[in-house]
C-alpha cells in the first residue's frame, strides 16, 4: 500500500491526460499512414517527461497499443516477411536497451530524420510505387539495424516504410505486417527496458496512459484507412516520415545551439 501511495504521488495527473490525448491523435495519424505518429512524439516527449524518459514510455504506449491493430488487421498479415524480420528484431532491442543504458547517442535522431526527410524524393513526391528491388532476406539485417535503433530512440516505425512500399506491401498489408513484427520486438523491448532498470515506477503509468489513447486512436484510424486510396495512402505514408525527420532534426539541433 506504501509502494501504490509513493507511486502516485509522484504521478502528475496532467502528464497522464496529455499522454492519453497524444497517444490517440498519434496513433489516429498512425493507422493512415503506415506509422510515424509515434516518432512525431520523440521530441515532444523529450520535453515533458524528459529525454531520458522517452524512448521506455514511448515504446511501452505504443507495445499496448499494438493488440487492437493486431486484431483489426489480422487477416492481412504477411507472415513470412515476418518470419524473416522478427528473430533479429528480438535480439536487436536487447542490444539497444544495453546501448541506451550504457551511452547516448543522440547523432543517431539527425541520421534517421535525413534518411525519412529524402523519402519524398525516393518516391518522386509519392508518384512512384516502388524506388528500389525489395527482397525478403533484406529484413533479416533489418530487423537487427531498426530494433537498436529504435529501442535508443523510441520510435522508428516510418523508417521501415520505404522497404514494405519497395516489397509491394500497401494499405492493410503493410500496417498489419509492420503491426505484427513490432508487437514481437516489443515483448523483446519492454522485457530489455526492465532488466536495465530503465522502465520503472511512474514510468510505467506515463506508458500505459499513452498506450490506452494509442488503442482507441487505432480504432478511429482504420475507419478513414478504409475509404481510402492506395495513391492517398502512400502520399500520407511520405509526408508523416518527412515530418517525422524535420521533428528528429529539429529536436536535436536545439539541444546542440
Amino acid at each position: 500500500m506504501e509502494w501504490w501511495t509513493s507511486l502516485f504521488s509522484e504521478v502528475e495527473l496532467g502528464v497522464v491526460l496529455l499522454l492519453f490525448i497524444l497517444g490517440l491523435v498519434a496513433f489516429v495519424l498512425s493507422t493512415i499512414s503506415g506509422g510515424g505518429g509515434a516518432l512525431v512524439l520523440v521530441p515532444v516527449l523529450d520535453w515533458i517527461i524528459g529525454v531520458n524518459n522517452t524512448a521506455p514510455v514511448l515504446n511501452l504506449g505504443t507495445f499496448i497499443g499494438r493488440p487492437s491493430r493486431l486484431i483489426i488487421f489480422w487477416k492481412h498479415i504477411k507472415w513470412k516477411v515476418c518470419l524473416y524480420y522478427a528473430p533479429t528484431a528480438i535480439i536487436g532491442a536487447w542490444l539497444g536497451a544495453w546501448l541506451f543504458s550504457n551511452f547516448k547517442i543522440t547523432w543517431l535522431q539527425i541520421v534517421v530524420g535525413l534518411f525519412l526527410i529524402s523519402t519524398i524524393w525516393q518516391f518522386k513526391f509519392g508518384k512512384k510505387a516502388k524506388s528500389f528491388e525489395m527482397k525478403l532476406w533484406y529484413f533479416i539485417p533489418l530487423g537487427l539495424v531498426i530494433s537498436i535503433l529504435g529501442t535508443i530512440i523510441g520510435a522508428l516505425g516510418p523508417v521501415l516504410n520505404p522497404f514494405y512500399l519497395n516489397l509491394g506491401l500497401d494499405k492493410e498489408e503493410l500496417i498489419a505486417t509492420k503491426t505484427a513484427n513490432s508487437f514481437l520486438m516489443g515483448l523483446s523491448q519492454i522485457g530489455s527496458y526492465t532488466f536495465f532498470g530503465l522502465l520503472h515506477d511512474q514510468l510505467w503509468v506515463y506508458g500505459i496512459a499513452l498506450g490506452i489513447g494509442a488503442t482507441l486512436g487505432n480504432l478511429i484510424g482504420k475507419k478513414f484507412l478504409a475509404s481510402m486510396k492506395s495513391s492517398t495512402f502512400r502520399k500520407w505514408v511520405i509526408a508523416l516520415m518527412v515530418i517525422s525527420g524535420v521533428f528528429l532534426i529539429y529536436g536535436q539541433l536545439e539541444k546542440l545551439f
